[in-house]
Parts: C-alpha cells; structure tokens; sequence
C-alpha cells in the first residue's frame, strides 16, 4: 500500500465523519423543531381545555336557567287551568289544552336558548365582564370552522380573556380603554371572522395584490386584536398599580415611625 493509497482512505474516512457530523446536526435540529412543535401543542392543548371549561359553565348556567323559566311558565299555565276550572268547568279537552300548551312553550324557550355563532350582542347596560364572557363564547364555537394558524391565534387570544376581564370589570363601560375593548370585542374581530368564513373554501388559499392569502390575512388580522386586547390589559393592570404605589405612599409617609393612639 502506497502513500497516496493511505491518503485516500483518510479522505474518506475525513468524509464519513463529516457526513455524520452533518446528519447528527440534521437530527438535532429535527429533534428540536419537534420540541418545539409538540411545546406548542401543549400550550394550545391548555388553552383548549380552560376555554371549553369556562364555555361548559356558561352552559350548565344557561341550562338552569332555562329550566327555571321553563317551570315558572308550567306553573303559571297550570295555576291559569285550576283558577278557569274553578270558575268553569274545562273538562279533560280543556285539561289536554293546558298540557299541550305547557308543552309547547316548554319547547319553545328550549329551541331559544340554542346558541348559534353569531357576534355577541351587544347593548349599552351590558357590564364589561359579561362582554367578555360573551365574546369567549362566540371564540370557542368559532374555532373549530378556522384554520389551524388561525386557531393557534385565537387560543392565545382566548388565554389572555381572563385577566381581561379582571381588569374591565373594575372600570367603567364607558372608560375610552373600555370603550375600545368592547368594539374590538363586539364590532371587529367577529366581524373579520364572519367575513372570513363568507368567503368560499377554494378562494382561501388565492394570494391578492400584496401576496397574501385570506388564511394569512385573518391570522395576522387576530393576532393584532390580540395585541390590541393584551395592550387594554396591560394600561388598566398598570393603573391600578400606580393607584396602589401611591396609597401605600401616603400611608407609609403618615404612619410610618408615628406612633397611633
């Protein structure tokens, strides 16, 4: 074996080790995109569970409810029926009547209180907190008609409702920040999801003028909401804690070292 024989085997041994060095990098960097998906989907996991927790009690709430209307009407129609039977007698048409009637208006305010995705309404006296919950609501039911990027968005929107609320519910509906939040809430994200789903399936993935795709659009368009919302939470949280540094303030500049009688 001669010396050029030799310096071939170590350029290939030279080229085994950095091909496996290449690969090792390639498996470590699928390794970590794999991380980082599955890190991803946990979060989105947990965002998932606490929305479909807090839309399960809206429910439960809203089921009670129509179960007391629904007894309060069958008492009404059936204190109605003894009171004309008192009087007049109604016979067993009359009584079949007083059921069928109970009956229908049982099924009626069942078929009402069904809840379609709609934009949450929305009225003058409605308090900040119920805006909030209302709009969790119509993200919950909506998620599921929207692209994947765009549900990630709205499970990071629907994480951040919570502290939302907390701070909205201590100012008042007609506050500029609450002001803002509520349009967002009620006026323009729901209305960019409704326009979305307006437009037909195979129209979604068409680029326009500038390059972008409705998919894109909307998932660009919700995390700026998001932003937006997060922003509202963050100048009321800080309010409020400029509000307690300054009565912690004065309560230490007038107590402090002073003895109280």
């Amino acid at each position: 074996m001669n010396e050029k024989d030799i310096g071939r085997i170590f350029d290939r041994a030279n080229d085994s080790f950095e091909r496996a060095g290449a690969t090792r990098v390639k498996v470590d960097q699928a390794a970590t995109r794999a991380d980082n998906l599955l890190a991803r989907i946990d979060q989105r996991s947990g965002a998932v569970k606490d929305a479909r927790r807090r839309e399960l009690k809206r429910l439960n709430s809203g089921v009670m409810q129509t179960l007391v209307r629904i007894g309060i009407t069958v008492g009404i129609i059936s204190l109605t029926a003894i009171g004309i039977g008192l009087v007049v007698p109604i016979g067993m048409f009359g009584f079949l009547a007083a059921v069928g009637l109970a009956i229908g208006v049982a099924a009626m305010l069942i078929f009402s209180s069904k809840r379609a995705i709609t934009a949450p309404p929305v009225t003058t006296d409605l308090p900040n907190g119920t805006m909030v919950q209302r709009f969790d609501s119509y993200l919950y039911r909506s998620r599921a008609l929207l692209p994947a990027p765009a549900q990630a968005e709205l499970d990071q929107l629907s994480q951040g409702l919570p502290p939302l609320k907390q701070v909205l519910e201590r100012v008042p509906d007609l506050d500029p920040a609450a002001q803002d939040a509520r349009r967002l809430m009620s006026v323009h994200l729901p209305g960019l999801v409704d326009r979305y789903l307006h437009v037909p399936a195979a129209y979604r993935t068409d680029p326009d003028g500038e390059g972008k795709t409705p998919d894109q659009r909307l998932v660009e368009a919700l995390a700026a909401g998001r932003e937006a919302l997060g922003d509202i939470a963050d100048r009321l949280a800080k309010g409020d804690l400029a509000a307690f540094e300054t009565h912690g303030r004065f309560i230490e500049s007038r107590y402090k070292e002073k003895s109280i009688d």
